[in-house]
């Protein structure tokens, strides 16, 4: 579990070359004069920020997006080192960047590398060239690749592919073609998610040629098999890191799921420290201009009360494969999992979707199928 002096920083650009088809970040294309204007108003976030959390050790930091790797190099750089000049790091710092192939040179690989970024998320989302298209991607199979090698010859060892599966016109076929591909890479992480088709986005309002439900559930199960069979083990629902250790999860992605501290930098981003959730305005201009003012950019704030707290333990910690650590909820609330939620653990526990195995409390492989169920009932 995290300590409560560890920070895990999450700095969001909302940049991108063209917003893709399903998309529904906080994400939108800009010229260079905005992209300039938005990153000062970051750096002037950071400065404000570092003194609340100078007793702080920053354990993780995460570029996401929209795509960080848009932005000239030196953009990321720049944050980067203002970072660590105003908040003490951790020696073995995680710090990540999602990055699009075809947004991403050699000479930028190696400023990151330079930086001290040791992590790379690449959204390949699929190795199938039409369906790449039918999503609104901007690059193919074969950019993905020159990327994807780019980066190992620029000697970054800790590199996670991102998959989607059940996409527009996505047969069994072609999915297992991108994931064998995937897994004959041997990158340290794949994280494969199902397409959600939200609303708010051009997908949502279109009439798609998505593959049926027991094709979606074929897909979902040969990926576990497919992944395992590579030397890949699961840890959380859609992520599956290379060999046994922990040494290859994205310790980033652990935090939210465990409930450690992390503090949400730029437009819209998202934070929770001891307890408190709070998310910065979502309005590129008003935040630019708030900044330039040095007034805060946050917009709404909620201290969790106790009920919500256990209730995020358990929902959020039972995404991880290990599932949760019933002495430490004894720990934090002083109750015992089993008094609050007994009637839910019996049930599911009967129904062989979840097991006690000493102090940890799982569901089962059976239950991680449909863990939306069974989480949904730990909340009051």
């Amino acid at each position: 579990m995290h300590s409560s002096q560890n920070l895990s920083i999450y700095v969001h650009i909302p940049f991108c070359a063209r917003k893709c088809l399903y998309c529904d970040f906080l994400s939108f294309t800009a010229e260079k004069e905005l992209i300039n204007r938005y990153f000062d108003a970051l750096s002037k976030e950071i400065c404000l920020n570092a003194d609340t959390y100078k007793d702080y050790t920053v354990k993780s930091v995460f570029f996401g997006g929209g795509t960080p790797s848009l932005p000239d190099a030196e953009y990321i750089c720049d944050i980067l080192d203002l970072l660590h000049s105003k908040f003490i790091f951790g020696e073995d710092a995680e710090i990540t960047i999602e990055m699009n192939p075809g947004t991403v040179s050699f000479d930028k690989l190696i400023k990151y590398k330079a930086a001290g970024i040791n992590r790379l998320s690449i959204g390949a989302q699929s190795f199938n060239d039409d369906e790449l298209k039918k999503l609104g991607r901007i690059h193919d199979f074969a950019t993905f690749i020159k990327t994807y090698e780019a980066a190992v010859e620029v000697g970054f060892e800790n590199i996670n592919i991102d998959l989607m599966s059940a996409l527009p016109g996505q047969s069994l076929e072609t999915y297992l073609s991108t994931l064998k591909k995937a897994v004959e890479l041997k990158p340290t992480h794949i994280s494969a998610y199902s397409l959600i088709v939200e609303e708010g986005t051009p997908f949502f309002d279109m009439e798609l040629d998505l593959p049926d439900e027991d094709t979606d559930r074929l897909m979902y199960h040969e990926t576990k098999r497919i992944i395992a069979e590579s030397g890949y083990h699961r840890y959380e629902i859609s992520n599956y890191a290379f060999g046994d250790g922990e040494k290859n999860e994205c310790y980033h992605n652990k935090v939210y799921w465990e409930r450690g501290n992390y503090l949400g930098l730029g437009l819209g981003a998202s934070s929770m420290i001891e307890n408190v959730r709070f998310s910065n305005i979502t309005d590129i201009m008003e935040y630019i201009g708030r900044l330039s003012a040095s007034e805060s950019v946050v917009s709404e704030k909620e201290e969790l009360s106790f009920e919500s707290q256990m209730e995020e333990f358990m929902f959020l910690g039972l995404r991880l494969v290990k599932g949760v650590d019933m002495d430490l909820f004894y720990r934090q609330f002083g109750k015992k999992a089993e008094d609050v939620y007994g009637d839910v653990i019996v049930k599911y526990k009967t129904l062989g979707l979840i097991e006690i195995d000493g102090n940890r409390l799982r569901l089962t492989e059976k239950g991680l199928d449909v863990s939306n169920t069974v989480m949904a009932e730990f909340c009051f």
